[in-house]
């Protein structure tokens, strides 16, 4: 089975984009957040009115430049395949990146995953739009278990690699064409999630991306 080489967070500013197409991986990942009207890709979160971006141990002025989706897609000169990871619990940023690729005249295929579903499912109504959904908990796993059974037009699962083992790999593979995990950081780890069966690797580590691409010859 040939897995997808997936590039974790590299869309998030052009340089992480140049580096991946010239890796040659699948698909380039980006987070999508909707900020004051404007749809911008990056990891960091927004503290409200505090003037400062934050995730976990790290932060990041307010006032640094931030890339925007449009520009982001407007740089891409090797027609990428990307997955938009929608942030948020609001459906407005999809239905915003909707009219964007509207406007683009971006009709080549795009992935579209998130923990939020109902935004997936707004961008999932376009032709070229694959959904993908994703599943960081133990209760979210049980829910889109529940739901891919139902027959639903999925085209993919991302399921956090600590609530996978090969049986689960297997149920998925029946209902949906991809199973994606993350975070993929190492060889140790790459070996184990493939020989779990899945075909989407996501990895923030150029080294083991590379390595995947190797493998698969």
């Amino acid at each position: 089975m040939t897995a997808l080489a997936i590039a974790h967070r590299a869309g998030n500013s052009l340089a992480g984009l140049h580096e991946a197409n010239l890796l040659g991986v699948d698909v380039v990942e980006c987070d999508v957040h909707e900020f004051r009207g404007r749809l911008e890709v990056r990891h960091l979160k927004t503290a409200g009115p505090l003037p400062f971006l934050w995730d976990r141990w790290e932060l990041a002025s307010a006032s640094a430049p931030r890339l925007g989706l449009r520009e982001l897609l407007e740089a891409d000169a090797r027609r990428t395949t990307f997955m938009l990871d929608l942030k948020g619990r609001h459906t407005g940023a999809a239905r915003s990146v909707a009219r964007l690729l509207h406007e683009l005249g971006h009709h080549q295929p795009v992935l579209v995953c998130g923990r939020h579903w109902p935004s997936v499912e707004v961008l999932a109504t376009l032709p070229y739009v694959r959904p993908v959904l994703s599943a960081r908990t133990r209760a979210e796993l049980g829910r889109l278990r529940s739901r891919v059974a139902d027959g639903d037009r999925v085209h993919g699962v991302s399921v956090h690699r600590t609530l996978l083992d090969d049986a689960l790999v297997e149920e998925l593979l029946r209902r949906v064409e991809v199973v994606m995990t993350w975070p993929v950081n190492d060889s140790t780890t790459l070996a184990t999630v493939l020989a779990l069966g899945v075909n989407g690797v996501i990895s923030d580590e150029s080294p083991v991306l590379r390595e995947l691409l190797a493998e698969r010859g």
